[in-house]
């Protein structure tokens, strides 16, 4: 444990260093969130039907997005770790005395913490100042905060649960490409990063609702805005738990049948 805890550590002090890409990408963020949300403010304003969100909440779910990018985007990755996968420097990883999924995992759990905290901040002080109709709103109340804060961190890690996936997958198909393409593309949407969840058809908000990308984003941000009631958050982070546990059992299984095939040839 004290060495997961130890590279947790290291690596969100490495990544907190790199303060003028974060700056940068807080610039891209805003431009992103007015971007979408003019897209929507003209989509209500000449809307046939009532729209599945409200104005105020939708905004509030784009900038919790923008904010909060570096715990939801299934793009996120490390290019470090698919190298030792392709070149085979992963046998400098097979001697380390600990468990390899653990250490990965704390890897890109310190790497998506130390990119949202140079991040979040700038554009949720940012949002809450600005004026109407893009001001970002408060919770309802403390229990909707409290609410929100545990299904942001458990989407967080169920986010890395599935980003294990990616990674794993490498070592059969020895080439990151498809899986971060195929992942990515899928993950995103049904995360609710193209479109929230709500304004998708019913026949697609049904396969949404089987697969654990909308608890990584769409379920939180709902949770935040009271889009979603505080029994049916309740419900959400018990099914985030049951994927969570799911998630980590199934990486921990399919790294471990991939080690055995490992070969790493010597010069």
């Amino acid at each position: 444990m004290n060495a997961y805890i130890s590279v947790l550590r290291l690596k969100l002090q490495t990544g907190l260093q790199y303060r003028t890409a974060a700056f940068a990408g807080v610039a891209t963020q805003f431009f992103w969130g007015f971007m979408y949300i003019m897209i929507f403010e003209a989509f209500y304003e000449h809307a046939i039907q009532s729209p599945p969100m409200s104005l105020k909440e939708l905004i509030t779910y784009l900038w919790l997005q923008q904010s909060f990018l570096a715990f939801v985007m299934l793009w996120f990755r490390d290019n470090e770790l698919f190298e030792l996968i392709t070149t085979g420097n992963i046998a400098y990883e097979l001697c380390r005395p600990c468990d390899i999924y653990g250490f990965w995992y704390a890897k890109l759990l310190a790497q998506r913490l130390a990119s949202a905290i140079l991040r979040s901040f700038p554009i949720l002080i940012v949002a809450f100042l600005l004026p109407q109709p893009y001001k970002m709103t408060l919770p309802e109340n403390g229990t909707t905060s409290l609410l929100f804060i545990l299904a942001l961190l458990l989407g967080l890690l169920l986010m890395i649960s599935i980003s294990m996936l990616i990674y794993i997958s490498v070592f059969l198909t020895m080439s990151p490409t498809g899986s971060l393409l195929m992942f990515s593309i899928i993950g995103d949407f049904f995360a609710g990063l193209t479109i929230p969840i709500p304004f998708m058809p019913e026949w697609l908000q049904k396969i949404a609702y089987l697969l654990p990308f909308r608890f990584t984003a769409d379920f939180p941000f709902r949770v935040y805005s009271g889009h979603i009631s505080h029994g049916e958050a309740v419900e959400g982070i018990c099914i985030q738990l049951i994927w969570l546990v799911l998630l980590v059992f199934i990486g921990q299984f399919c790294i471990k049948k991939a080690l055995k095939r490992v070969v790493v040839q010597g010069g």
